[in-house]
């Protein structure tokens, strides 16, 4: 295991959720009419805190394999979208527009997850949870949105 290169990718998962912290959810968010299969509040931070070692070491084992500049692009586009979703969804309170990053998170998520599964198999398993998060996060988006057509300043 090379600590190092672990700790630099989960230095970026670590700027990406630093934006959960300072766009947290709030009142605005509570008072949405939501789905009844949301995500209890409890479980964000454990997911995200999974997903984020996940990702980081997932990317670390990649990174050591040469010729990967691809997937690891991947895996640097996933992250900053990651990055934008909360600002633009609890910050803004935009949520077509956050619909739309999200949807192009899901699809470099997936896109990161094949490559990743090209390179290294544990990898690639290491991404499906975020595969599977990212989708939930995703329709959640989208039902709130459609919801709450009023809540957000879209």
């Amino acid at each position: 295991m090379d600590w190092i290169l672990f700790l630099i990718f989960l230095a970026a998962c670590c700027a990406a959720a630093a934006t959960g912290a300072m766009f947290e959810p709030g009142k605005w968010y509570e008072s949405l009419n939501k789905p009844c299969w949301t995500p209890p509040k409890w479980l964000f931070p454990v997911a995200w805190t999974t997903l984020y070692l996940f990702m980081s070491y997932a990317a670390m084992r990649v990174g050591m394999v040469e010729g990967t500049a691809r997937a690891l692009a991947l895996w640097a586009l996933q992250i900053a979208l990651n990055t934008l979703w909360t600002p633009i969804f609890f910050g803004l309170r935009r949520m077509r527009a956050a619909l739309y990053v999200i949807g192009f998170l899901w699809l470099s998520v997936v896109a990161t997850t094949v490559a990743f599964f090209q390179v290294d198999f544990l990898a690639g398993i290491l991404f499906l949870p975020y595969v599977a998060w990212v989708s939930t996060a995703a329709a959640l988006n989208y039902s709130v949105m459609k919801r709450n057509p009023d809540a957000g300043a879209d």
